[in-house]
């Protein structure tokens, strides 16, 4: 997939994603959660800008980088829409997996080649960086197509789904959620997707059922 450079800059102001805490504490399990309606944003897949505002935001590129690459939309169309659908693909794949993992199921080879395509199609190599005070191991792809976007994210799946039973991921206990959690507290019993959310609707919820019973439970 060849890539090019515009020379002109984009015709309207971006402001630069702010770093969020991960929901989950993996990239893979983060991004297979955009597909999911109770993530409650646009799906950032259905854009060029909305990909890096994804990519940037959970730290795989830099605020420079991100600034960067937008220019390339209109030079690079061709490319940047066939890597769109390349990254549809792999979170299908992706979520597929991972909910495999969580069930304690067998991990159909079908979604696990998406995966394995973007990992032989980029090259690169693994370097320690210093962030939020440890030092942590981080996949750095060679830069010589546009699917090096997706490598992070393919490595992060990969890792989870080599881990098989050993990881620790379920699915938010709110039936109408569904998010993926990657739970790496120190129980590890951690069963909602945020406290503040799907924690609290669930206590309000029972709170309500305790006080306010049915009539037909009145009965």
């Amino acid at each position: 997939m060849a890539i090019r450079k515009s020379s002109s800059s984009p015709g309207a102001s971006h402001r630069v994603p702010s770093r969020s805490a991960p929901l989950d504490g993996r990239l893979a399990v983060e991004f297979a959660n955009t597909a999911h309606p109770s993530a409650g944003n646009q799906d950032p897949l259905r854009s060029w800008d909305g990909l890096l505002a994804f990519l940037s935001g959970t730290g795989v590129i830099s605020a420079e980088r991100f600034r960067n690459l937008l220019e390339w939309e209109h030079a690079s169309a061709p490319a940047i829409q066939q890597l769109l659908q390349a990254a549809v693909r792999l979170r299908t794949a992706v979520r597929e997996a991972l909910l495999a993992v969580a069930g304690g199921g067998t991990t159909r080879e079908s979604f696990i080649s998406p995966i394995n395509e973007i990992l032989a199609i980029t090259e690169g190599h693994d370097e320690l960086m210093y962030e939020a005070g440890n030092w942590q191991l981080k996949f750095r792809a060679r830069e010589e197509s546009l699917e090096w976007l997706l490598a992070a994210i393919a490595r992060s799946a990969a890792e989870i789904i080599a881990e098989g039973s050993r990881a620790p991921l379920r699915r938010c206990a709110n039936p109408a959620c569904g998010l993926l959690i990657y739970d790496t507290s120190r129980t590890r019993r951690r069963r909602w997707c945020s406290m503040a959310l799907c924690g609290n609707r669930s206590k309000v919820a029972a709170f309500a059922r305790r006080h306010h019973p049915s009539s037909s439970s009145q009965a």
